[in-house]
């Protein structure tokens, strides 16, 4: 497996990566909401390890924008808070598992484990679609009318962003977010990426599939009217 533990507690961070990277899994770990929030959404994990109380950003919160940003990786709420309505706080704000501290290595193991086994049993797609274009999450191919397109890895996450979206409209702030956390870059390099996502997604095509929607963001849908495809401000 491949793990994202956000916890602030140094002692426990070393012995989880201690214990899981002994039996073969990757760890990667956040000492704050913020930083984890950001890993989350840029790369790819099959479960992350989240803490509630957590400087910069809570758990909770982390959670909340983690599926605002249309991330469905399993998460386990690993936390001191014990009482049933921090529980159902915690599932409500999208939690797959809850396990309260203090807790048993191979317990948490098996509940990972068990995540990931059901996130991958139950029929979750990994595979987007839109009109002629499919991307695969597992393979990171991206395919319109069977003819293989060569993406850059901003592209990538900016097309699984607006795709897990469609038809509905993603704001600059939020692809902002998925390419660089809190910490976007000076100059718009936002539209620069966009630009090149457009080369590889519709240059060659005759019908457009991304739009830009001024002053709100972009979207990927179907049939995209002529006239919204140029690149305007948004």
């Amino acid at each position: 497996m491949r793990l994202l533990v956000v916890e602030d507690n140094r002692n426990l961070v070393a012995n989880l990566f201690e214990y899981f990277e002994a039996r073969g899994h990757v760890l990667d770990a956040a000492p704050d909401g913020q930083t984890g929030l950001h890993l989350a959404v840029a790369q790819e994990y099959d479960a992350v390890v989240l803490d509630w109380m957590l400087p910069r950003m809570d758990g909770r919160e982390v959670l909340s924008q983690l599926r605002q940003a249309g991330r469905d990786v399993p998460v386990l709420m690993l936390t001191a808070r014990d009482e049933l309505p921090d529980k159902i706080a915690g599932f409500r704000a999208g939690a797959d598992d809850y396990l309260t501290k203090p807790f048993h290595l191979p317990e948490l193991e098996v509940r990972l484990e068990a995540l990931v086994a059901r996130s991958h049993g139950r029929g979750r797609s990994r595979v987007l679609q839109v009109g002629d274009l499919r991307y695969d999450l597992s393979t990171l191919e991206a395919t319109r009318g069977g003819r293989l397109l060569h993406l850059y890895p901003a592209c990538r996450k900016l097309l699984e962003v607006l795709m897990q979206a469609s038809p509905a409209a993603v704001t600059r702030e939020r692809l902002e977010q998925a390419l660089w956390g809190d910490d976007p870059p000076d100059g718009d390099m936002l539209r620069s990426h966009i630009y090149e996502l457009r080369r590889s997604v519709d240059g060659p095509f005759a019908v457009k599939l991304i739009q830009t929607l001024p002053r709100v963001g972009y979207r990927i849908v179907e049939s995209a009217p002529v006239e919204t495809t140029m690149e305007e401000d948004a």
